[in-house]
């Protein structure tokens, strides 16, 4: 079975700094486009950050200069480096990837059960 195992969240004051990082599990072939996204109380999903397996990234307007993501292919690992956290940051935070598993090849778009990030003030 294929998962998304994420790990990092946690409970940081304002101005601090948390990493989050998502492994895939599972009979994978290959890891293409990886992202994290977030939803915040009463709140839609919505995107934070994504990168391409060959390093091209793309982030939300409200996390740009402040937040990181960067990925280890020879790990299987996406990270996310948060800085200069905010409290309108808290939400719940998932990965998102496209992976090709096996046998098939198929590619799917696969989500982690998210991990908890609360800025206090």
């Amino acid at each position: 079975q294929v998962q998304l195992v994420e790990s990092g969240g946690g409970l940081v004051q304002a101005g601090g700094s948390l990493r989050l990082s998502c492994v895939p599990s599972g009979r994978i072939f290959r890891i293409n486009t990886m992202g994290w996204y977030r939803q915040a109380p009463g709140k839609q999903r919505e995107l934070v950050a994504t990168i391409t397996r060959g390093g091209s990234t793309n982030y939300a307007d409200s996390v740009t200069g402040r937040f990181t993501i960067s990925r280890d292919n020879a790990k299987n690992t996406v990270y996310l480096q948060m800085n200069s956290l905010k409290p309108e940051d808290t939400a719940v935070y998932y990965c998102n990837a496209d992976l090709t598993t096996m046998p098939l090849l198929t590619t799917t778009n696969y989500w982690g059960q998210g991990t908890q990030v609360t800025v206090s003030s």
